[in-house]
């Protein structure tokens, strides 16, 4: 017979508060226009994209992710200190080590917290919150701090016809605690390594530190083949995670997949075949691709403008670069 104890969480975990982060910059697409050869007409036609946030350099991966964290943390009505736990998910945090999410914690005041960074591209903050969940249940932390947060104006190549238009920075985080009830259900995740070449930085960094290439690494994309793969095989599972979760769409109040492209997200609310009486997270139009940061971002926009509601249930997806994936349903705080 085993002498290990178990473990003794919570029953449940639920998200308690949102906040997000948009640097002050708001640059148009006229701006990008500058130095690619298209036109606005053509990039909102593409990606629904007018306007994206770029971070000064005052405005850090660390300072973004900690004034998120703050309204986050408030808006959850517990302390810093209360804190056990801080997950960072981001593509652009540029130190190999130490992990970022170490920093955040002592800046924020959290005490000693379990602290780590982790780069899984678009899908980083449902991941995020799926380890966020189960370190609530496991008793290895009574509340945790997830962040999604990026800086890829850093990553992004303004003579690149493809994807200049698409990135934008900002930070967005949640606090993950005890509940009473299901509140978060099973998350669907995943990957497609055999499709990694799809989305990915152009060179490494040990080229661009040999001297090979004088060009700062930036993100590229086969924007067809993603655009495919995001609508038809990222609908399959969002279903599996609503089915997972044991509801229909006709259940759901809100849907927050990854804010990548409008045409991407209509195509999946046609293909879900969601009433019109779910609100769709739309905050691309304004905030560009945030990456890791799209999906707490667009949640808090949704509350913040009251277009969704506290005890709303809401579907979140993610999906990016790798391929990963990661689909659960939440209840929103």
């Amino acid at each position: 017979m085993s002498k290990i104890k178990p473990s003794k969480g919570a029953p449940y975990a639920r998200i308690m508060g949102v906040g997000g982060y948009r640097p002050t910059r708001v640059v148009p697409n006229e701006v990008i226009l500058e130095t690619i050869d298209s036109s606005d007409e053509w990039i909102r036609s593409r990606s629904g994209i007018a306007t994206r946030h770029w971070a000064s350099p005052e405005e850090t991966v660390a300072v973004m992710s900690m004034e998120a964290s703050g309204k986050a943390i408030a808006d959850a009505g517990i302390t810093p200190e209360q804190i056990g736990g801080v997950i960072v998910a981001t593509v652009s945090h540029f130190k190999q080590t130490p992990a970022i999410a170490t920093e955040i914690a002592d800046r924020i005041g959290a005490g000693n917290p379990a602290a780590f960074d982790i780069s899984a591209a678009c899908a980083g903050f449902c991941y995020g919150l799926t380890l966020a969940k189960g370190m609530v249940v496991d008793g290895s932390a009574e509340y945790v701090l997830v962040i999604g947060v990026e800086r890829l104006s850093d990553l992004t190549d303004l003579e690149d016809r493809a994807t200049a238009f698409l990135f934008g920075d900002g930070a967005g985080a949640v606090v993950v605690g005890p509940a009473k009830e299901p509140m978060m259900g099973p998350t669907i995740w995943g990957s497609e390594g055999d499709k990694a070449e799809t989305i990915k930085q152009t060179i490494s960094w040990e080229e661009y530190r040999e001297g090979t290439v004088e060009k700062f690494p930036a993100i590229t994309q086969e924007g067809q083949a993603v655009f495919r793969w995001a609508v038809f095989e990222m609908a399959k599972v969002a279903q599996q995670a609503l089915d997972a979760a044991g509801i229909t769409a006709a259940d759901l109040d809100v849907f927050i997949p990854h804010q990548a492209n409008m045409r991407i997200i209509d195509s999946m609310v046609k293909t879900l075949k969601l009433p019109e009486s779910v609100t769709v997270a739309r905050d691309v139009e304004t905030t560009g691709n945030t990456s890791a940061a799209s999906i707490p971002l667009a949640m808090e926009r949704l509350l913040a403008t009251g277009q969704a509601r506290s005890g709303d249930t809401a579907l979140v997806i993610g999906f990016g670069a790798g391929l990963v994936y990661a689909a659960t349903v939440v209840t929103l705080p």
